[in-house]
């Protein structure tokens, strides 16, 4: 009888996250890994999100490992392709693609309290075939934003034109000369309306509600500084670090006082007003909650796009579809030939569908029945030695979520060596500490921006924050500096 194979530790998702923690886990000594990707590539959200205009938001310098820096970033703010690029390059030098599984997607995972190990559920989309893998432990890195969000809409199958999420763009479809319905203004859709702008017959945008959108402080790198940067890492090692720090400064206006919103308020005011003259537009485009409340957003060139004869902005939503177009909330019918959701993510779905099964057959789902919550956004009771990465309310609105993953991978990694130092069968984090965590940082969050109103991803349908960090990233990374195995029970 063949004794079935034991991984030291399987990671779900090939993205920043994932990437970095096969890094790490392999440099601490741990050789047997395994990495599950469903798609074909590395990359996640940067390989699939490859929309026109698609690009960061956060400083190029800010957005790569400290362990693996890149020097050769074109722009302030690198393109997805760039991204795509630099991930692929992290998984070739460090021969990740080796200890990966494309094309295989988890459909769920239970632990098994007597062995102390993980099996995991796969399917193969290329050979149509299931696989159960056992491990130690268990890492999510699926992340926050992989599943796309596409509102039910009346009769929407009853349109004859095409129809696709801009998280998963069909090139097949050529918008040039056509009428265009853009669903959604979150971050994609500031991107890519104004590519697609400028060839279109006409574009209709649909908004809920308007954001804020402030000037973006792009440019490309001359090549002087890219030479700079290559030949003198420390030079873009400073500028990294000024970057940190001086966006590590905007979590006062979103945590602490809206005093500090009023810089960025008048950004707004002030890029509205020199872009766009028409008086009506413009109020369409002001947003009717405090800033801050939902994700402020970075553009030179959005609101110019909206302004062109050929666009119109309507503020409400879509009551249903028809063979022809879609009919607005106002009553208005608008015949169109293409229809693009700019609706994001379903955010608050942490790790669905995937069906994780913990101690006692407890399910996750059942533990977050009022919304997602962990100990330190990583892991939760009753699921031993599971790990999730950018798992709940560990999200940023102000700085680099590479820095949050970073602190991640340095707690995970020490439970793991512990697991094994120890000789341990697995580690739970006890119940006690996990809600006192939760409790503050809830309590912590309903003063922030985020709870003044405004419906956004950040919230869950019952008005639960879960996706955000409620203060400064340094907070986190002192909290996860080392493991309090006193909020562990160790079997």
């Amino acid at each position: 009888m063949t004794t079935q194979r034991v991984h030291d530790a399987v990671i779900i998702g090939s993205g920043f996250a994932g990437l970095g923690m096969a890094i790490q886990l392999r440099d601490a000594g741990f050789s047997d890994l395994v990495m599950l990707e469903k798609e074909a590539d590395v990359g996640g959200v940067w390989r699939d999100n490859r929309y026109p205009g698609a690009a960061c938001d956060v400083p190029s310098h800010l957005y790569s490992f400290s362990f693996e820096p890149n020097t050769r970033w074109t722009r302030k703010f690198a393109q997805q392709a760039e991204i795509h690029a630099y991930l692929r390059e992290c998984a070739d030098k460090h021969d990740l693609r080796g200890l990966t599984r494309f094309n295989t997607e988890v459909t769920g995972a239970a632990f098994d309290e007597v062995a102390g190990l993980w099996r995991i559920s796969t399917k193969q989309h290329s050979k149509e075939q299931n696989e159960t893998i056992l491990a130690r432990v268990l890492i999510s890195a699926v992340g926050q934003l992989n599943r796309p969000a596409t509102p039910r809409v009346e009769g929407i199958e009853q349109f004859q034109g095409q129809v696709f999420h801009s998280a998963r763009w069909n090139y097949d479809v050529s918008l040039a000369g056509k009428r265009i319905a853009v669903i959604g203004t979150g971050a994609s859709a500031i991107q890519f309306v104004p590519q697609i702008v400028p060839t279109a017959k006409s574009l209709v945008l649909i908004q809920r509600s308007a954001p804020y959108v402030i000037p973006k402080p792009d440019r490309r790198y001359l090549g002087i500084e890219q030479a700079l940067f290559t030949k003198l890492p420390k030079v873009q090692m400073g500028s990294r670090l000024w970057q940190y720090l001086s966006h590590e400064r905007n979590a006062l206006a979103f945590t602490v006082s809206d005093k500090f919103m009023a810089m960025p308020l008048r950004q707004f005011q002030r890029h509205l007003a020199a872009t766009v003259s028409d008086p009506t537009l413009r109020a369409k485009l002001t947003p009717d909650y405090p800033i801050g409340c939902k994700r402020i957003l970075i553009s030179n060139d959005y609101y110019q796009a909206l302004a062109q004869p050929q666009v119109s902005v309507v503020n409400g939503g879509v009551e249903r579809a028809d063979a022809t177009g879609i009919v607005t909330s106002d009553g208005v019918h608008h015949e169109v030939d293409v229809i693009i959701w700019g609706t994001g993510f379903k955010a608050t779905e942490f790790l669905a569908p995937m069906k994780i099964t913990g101690l006692g057959g407890r399910e996750l789902n059942q533990s977050w029945q009022d919304g997602a919550e962990a100990y330190l956004g990583m892991t939760v009771a009753g699921f031993p030695n599971f790990f999730m990465m950018y798992g709940p309310n560990t999200n940023l609105g102000h700085n680099s979520i590479v820095f949050m993953l970073e602190s991640q991978m340095n707690y995970i990694k020490q439970c793991a060596l512990a697991l094994r130092e120890r000789g341990a069968r697995y580690l739970d984090v006890q119940a006690a500490p996990m809600s006192e965590f939760n409790r503050k940082l809830q309590e912590r969050l309903h003063k922030t921006v985020w709870d003044s109103g405004c419906k956004s991803w950040y919230v869950n349908d019952a008005g639960k924050n879960t996706a955000n960090w409620s203060g400064f990233t340094i907070d986190y990374r002192l909290r996860t500096n080392k493991p309090d195995w006193s909020h562990y029970t160790i079997v």
